[in-house]
């Protein structure tokens, strides 16, 4: 591992010169700062309620005040500044008080959300070519739409009686009662906060058949519509611009809705609840305030949503009461309660018909079976993660004997004969799935091969659950396969999964693969560590080493540590810098001139990784000063010219890299990957920036030849080990470590492991696979 002085006149991998070392990459600092935990938002009558620019999922620790101009700008650790208005965040919008729409790295600063850890962030995908009818980010979200009401009206129609818990008394029973009076649409007692019911499963049902190919976009709100939420939002002394955001997620009656309840502004994305509160004060006069039972209701489903942007399908009723109680509602537990009661949120625990098992059997031994986790949801979520379940326990079960398909590697064996295989590697061990592929298609199966990203011989997820790629769907509205393997798997959100495993026929394989150090997906849901944890299937794990010098420093990484490496062709270099301006200076020099002088690498296949969109050397500063030097020009489009590399955003949790090809009356041309994309003109300030930098999770699934990583001092707590992992493993031949946060490098790689996300998904698939064991003659 090489190491460059700070003040060379030119960052040149080939010719490292004597002088002040980095810091030593495998020395730990001592004394680690709590980089875990979330900080609380002001409370919601906070006048600096303004949105913050670089909004992001995830609060982290509030840096220093003298940092906050670079830190909170953006750093990619999910917090709650920096993505909301970044395309290339591949989030929705931001929101602008506590966690808005995922996104790369912001800060904690004084917008905040009250304490919900978690990991969120950006994890995007490249769009497949567009349609003529319908473009793949609308088909896409349209598909998405069809899902979750197909599920809802599974839901609807289970109507299996429930056994779980059947012979509870006492305590138990009163409990199990509170729950199934939550889901007849009754009140609840009160007493379910404090000892947590046992949420019985309902009977699984046959998968009904998932959305059309092509389904058709949902229509927008009607010009009328829209003018009638104007006058509302105008006499409450909110913006105008937001009448169609709130249309769209209030419907038809979003005026009536706004004006009987304020607080419902707070379905809209950005609008945080000091907001909100001001408009409902406009609106009501002195009867709003913090008591009402509307705001209440309000923000448990905000907070629930925010919660959700940093991947949380659930969170536990006492970290949410806690969170009310930080915005002023005066009863939390007795607002969480009315919300359960009215049906606004469902409330269940963890370990559903185990944990009732477990009580009655401690209360048959007269034993104390101690506290049961109680945890709230929002409806959509819980039926995606349980359809999800019953999905992939189908095809677990699927086979009772294996095929011959001829031996072969241990992962072929595992295909063969089983349903359901999850497979995990690193970099390398991608040839491995790729293989069974081919053995499959060799013995004339049907085999599709999904990526998050654009990757040689595979469709991407989105482009396969839009229709735009793949194999298509057979009469039932099932994908027209034997064998679907999912390549990064760690990127599946519980909606999106739930979508696929839905459309995988009866008697078809899924292999799920993928490398679970890479930072998690963008959306809720920790998809494939759960599975992983939940042992419902058989594991292959690969033992094949990533190569070369960067394949060995990665490795190290993911088992938590940072080592010296031999790099002997200047493989692996450390750039120390003193400062953001430095880091900017030389990360153009190495990109532009270094790199392609040193390995013939040319500059548009060298990649440039930041922790976030803001601060002195974010992307947004890298991109100013690297389009300066590599394709200079007016910006005559939008702020863009023909050559300029850009992140396209079609729909939330994607990111396309392209280039700029022309513009016209149309919009914006691109070439993503050989297909051509076209951005409508009043789409491109939202959905593309420049892309010659980005940041991890924008980065995840796709890597480069080259890779130059960016760590400028503000950087510092928003390093993680998972972060590190990923952006270091983006390098193909060579990654340049442009060094500026002194031991914050080698602290977050040994003790700052990836934030957890609250899941029911591992519970679920625990107690079907039990069920599934204990079913007579199997």
């Amino acid at each position: 591992m090489s190491t460059d002085r700070p003040d060379a006149s030119a960052a040149d991998p080939t010719t490292p010169t004597p002088g002040p070392s980095a810091p030593s990459p495998d020395h730990t600092a001592s004394g680690p700062a709590d980089t875990g935990s979330p900080e609380a938002e002001p409370t919601p009558t906070d006048p600096g309620a303004a949105a913050d620019e670089d909004a992001t999922p995830e609060a982290e620790p509030d840096p220093a005040p003298a940092a906050a101009d670079s830190v909170e700008a953006g750093l990619d650790e999910p917090t709650p500044d920096d993505s909301g208005e970044e395309a290339g965040d591949g989030e929705p919008e931001p929101e602008p008080d506590a966690v808005p729409a995922a996104g790369e790295a912001g800060d904690g600063g004084p917008g905040a959300e009250p304490p919900v850890s978690g990991r969120g962030g950006v994890g995007e995908s490249p769009a497949g070519s567009e349609t003529p009818a319908v473009s793949e980010a609308a088909a896409e979200l349209a598909a998405q739409k069809v899902e979750r009401e197909r599920i809802a009206r599974r839901k609807a129609e289970r109507q299996a009686p429930v056994e779980a818990g059947g012979k509870l008394s006492g305590k138990a029973a009163d409990l199990l009662a509170a729950v199934r009076a939550v889901e007849g649409g009754e009140k609840p007692p009160a007493l379910y906060f404090d000892d947590a019911p046992a949420a019985p499963r309902k009977a699984a049902v046959a998968a009904a058949p998932p959305p059309p190919r092509n389904p058709e976009p949902a229509a927008g709100p009607t010009p009328d519509v829209v003018a009638s939420v104007e006058t509302v939002l105008t006499r409450g002394g909110a913006p105008a611009a937001l009448a169609g955001a709130a249309a769209t997620a209030l419907g038809e009656d979003a005026a009536d809705l706004l004006a009987e309840d304020p607080w419902r502004l707070l379905a809209v994305a950005g609008v945080r609840p000091a907001q909100a509160d001001g408009f409902a004060r406009a609106l009501l006069g002195p009867e709003a305030g913090p008591a009402d039972e509307r705001r209440a209701a309000a923000l448990v489903g905000w907070l629930l949503e925010q919660a959700a942007l940093k991947g949380h399908t659930a969170l536990e009723a006492p970290t949410l009461e806690s969170a009310l109680a930080q915005y002023g509602v005066p009863a939390p537990a007795e607002a969480l309660e009315r919300a359960i009661g009215d049906g606004a949120v469902l409330v269940f625990n963890e370990g559903e018909e185990a944990e009732a098992e477990e009580a009655e059997e401690g209360e048959e031994a007269g034993e104390d079976t101690g506290p049961v986790r109680v945890l709230v949801g929002l409806e959509g979520y819980a039926l995606a993660e349980e359809s999800l379940a019953d999905g992939l326990a189908r095809l677990a079960g699927g086979f009772d004997t294996p095929a011959d398909w001829g031996g072969g590697s241990e992962l072929i064996r595992a295909a063969a004969g089983h349903g359901l295989v999850t497979h995990t590697g690193g970099e390398a061990a991608r040839a491995e799935p790729r293989a069974l592929a081919a053995a499959a298609r060799e013995l004339g199966l049907r085999v599709c091969l999904a990526a998050h990203a654009p990757a040689p011989d595979a469709v991407t997820t989105a482009g396969l659950l839009a229709g735009t790629e793949g194999p298509g769907r057979d009469a039932d509205g099932r994908f027209a396969l034997d064998l679907l393997i999912v390549l990064d798997a760690p990127q599946l959100d519980v909606e999106t999964a739930a979508a696929l495993v839905e459309s995988v026929p009866d008697g078809a394989r899924l292999v799920l693969s993928g490398d679970p150090g890479v930072l998690g997906s963008a959306g809720p849901g920790r998809v494939f560590a759960d599975v992983l944890a939940a042992r419902a299937c058989p594991q292959v794990v690969s033992r094949v080493p990533d190569p070369g010098p960067v394949g060995e420093l990665v490795s190290g990484i993911g088992i938590g540590e940072l080592n010296q490496v031999d790099a002997p062709g200047k493989e692996v270099v450390i750039v120390p810098v003193r400062d953001a301006g430095e880091a900017v200076h030389r990360t153009v020099q190495l990109v532009a001139e270094s790199v392609p002088r040193a390995f013939g690498i040319p500059a548009d296949s060298v990649q440039v990784i930041t922790p976030g969109h803001g601060g002195s050397a974010g992307t947004r500063a890298l991109n100013t000063a690297l389009k300066e030097r590599l394709n200079p020009g007016p910006g005559r489009f939008g702020g863009f010219d023909p050559g300029d590399r850009v992140v396209h955003v079609p729909s939330p949790g994607r990111a396309v890299p392209a280039t700029v090809v022309s513009a016209d009356a149309r919009g914006l041309h691109l070439d993503g990957a050989g297909a051509r994309i076209v951005v409508p003109k009043d789409r491109v300030e939202s959905q593309v920036r420049h892309g010659w930098a980005v940041t991890a999770h924008q980065a995840v699934g796709a890597r480069w030849p080259a890779v130059v990583v960016v760590l400028p001092g503000d950087a510092a707590q928003a390093l993680s080990r998972d972060w590190v992992y990923t952006a270091f493993g983006r390098a193909g031949r060579h990654l340049s470590v442009v060094h500026g946060v002194d031991q914050a490098l080698a602290h977050a790689v040994a003790q700052v492991p990836p934030k957890p996300r609250t899941t029911r998904l591992t519970g679920l698939l625990s107690a079907l696979a039990e069920a599934a064991r204990e079913k007579p003659g199997e």
